[in-house]
């Protein structure tokens, strides 16, 4: 029987956490092994990895906000948003316009205007 045991321990090698964190001793699964057999409900609760739990629960987040990712862009109507772009960019150019800010627009250097004196007509 105790080979037995062994041997379903090296298949489940999951019973070694529980017995390493304190939570269960090698005597009292040696015990639910010779009463149950290894076949039995009772060790649904230890044999069931919390990593694959984990594994399995963040594939399907992932999969799902991908999902809702894709829709979300499915909803998005390109023109409307190519015409809110334009809004934003006119706004920010009157607001630049206000405030003088012309860095952006105006790089060239331009020569100041300078009227010509009334008695001096074409390059004389």
């Amino acid at each position: 029987m105790k080979e037995q045991f062994k041997e379903f321990v090296k298949k489940n090698p999951i019973l070694i956490k529980y017995v390493d964190s304190n939570e269960m001793s090698w005597q009292k699964f040696y015990e639910m092994y010779d009463l149950y057999g290894e076949n039995n409900s009772v060790w649904d609760k230890y044999l069931v990895s919390d990593t694959k739990k984990d594994s399995a629960l963040k594939d399907i987040t992932k999969t799902t906000a991908f999902a809702d990712f894709i829709a979300f862009l499915k909803t998005i109507n390109l023109d409307s948003l190519q015409e809110g772009i334009g809004s934003i960019q006119r706004v920010l150019g009157v607001f630049q316009d206000f405030t003088g800010n012309k860095d952006n627009h105006d790089n060239t250097d331009k020569k100041e205007y300078k009227p010509r004196p009334l008695y001096k007509h074409f390059e004389d």
